[in-house]
């Protein structure tokens, strides 16, 4: 099995760019995959490898500043979900576009998983799905509010715009591991907003604690990986990822007559002409050839539209 391991951290980091290239070259020392962010708000990201090697990158991620403290949420997977190592700069380790807003200097109140349904349950509580649209769509919370964003940096304009809905009211705001909540429920402590609060470790973490028959959540999760969704205690779901649009797909859409695997599916379909089909196919061929070959297809993606 591989270990994966989801983590994020907000630290003072003065230069990232003096951090990435020890890092990344620790990562292929251990055979590690994966996506790290470097920022100099600090580092978020998903790592899969070994037991033994993810610990020894975990425990060099400690050493950085601010950083002793982090945490993981780990699970497993029958095969390695990432392709590669990445190690990149950015300006936001998540990006929402507000430069003022700072986690470190205030978020809302932190809810354990064991007591989020009774938050929730509260009928004065307004619940928020802070991720966007696709996301939402793969499962979440019963009840609550989507805002049917594209990309995390719409969510400012969203809630400004429901300011007046939100006066007054308890809030409960979640994620996939908890990053966006950290700036989300900062977002709405600084335009005035005082009780919010947002679900520690994420959904991941309450997916892993909370027992099916006790969960309140509907559906899977959205994981940025090979995975593509995750369950209940963490198991492999049903979804599998659109190779033209990267939206995951449900089994029923699978079932559809516009699905071709490698191709197109429901959401992309209609957007997608005869040159970009044929690329797709092709790389889509590709990778069943390297398959065949006890190998991974790892080359570019065919066009986007």
């Amino acid at each position: 099995m591989i270990h994966v391991a989801a983590l994020y951290r907000f630290a003072r980091f003065p230069d990232p760019k003096a951090l990435r290239q020890p890092l990344l070259d620790l990562c292929a020392a251990q055979g590690i995959k994966g996506t790290l962010l470097l920022a100099p708000e600090g580092i978020n990201g998903t790592i899969a490898g070994s037991d033994a090697a993810i610990e020894v990158v975990l425990a060099h991620i400690r050493t950085l500043p601010d950083c002793a403290p982090i945490t993981a949420k780990h699970s497993h997977a029958e095969t390695m979900p990432f392709h590669r190592m990445k190690v990149r700069l950015k300006r936001e380790i998540v990006t929402m576009g507000e430069p003022a807003i700072d986690p470190m200097e205030g978020t809302g109140t932190y809810v354990k998983p064991a007591d989020w349904n009774a938050l929730i349950d509260a009928p004065d509580t307004v619940v928020i799905d802070t991720r966007n649209a696709y996301e939402v769509k793969v499962g979440s919370f019963a009840g609550a509010v989507d805002p049917r964003t594209d990309a995390f940096s719409d969510f400012p304009a969203w809630a400004r715009a429901h300011r007046a809905e939100l006066d007054g009211k308890r809030i409960a705001m979640f994620c996939t591991g908890g990053i966006r909540c950290e700036k989300s429920t900062a977002f709405l402590k600084a335009e005035g907003l005082t009780d919010v609060f947002h679900l520690e470790g994420g959904i991941l973490q309450y997916l892993e604690d909370v027992p099916p028959e006790q969960s309140r959540w509907e559906g899977e999760c959205f994981v940025f990986d090979e995975r593509v969704a995750v369950g209940h205690g963490l198991a492999p779901g049903t979804h599998a990822l659109c190779r033209a649009c990267r939206m995951p797909v449900s089994p029923a859409d699978r079932a559809s007559p516009l699905y071709e695997e490698g191709v197109a599916c429901p959401a992309c379909a209609a957007t997608r002409d005869d040159t970009q089909r044929a690329a797709y196919a092709e790389r889509h061929r590709q990778v069943k050839l390297a398959e065949r070959r006890g190998e991974t297809h790892v080359g570019a993606a065919a066009p986007k539209a």
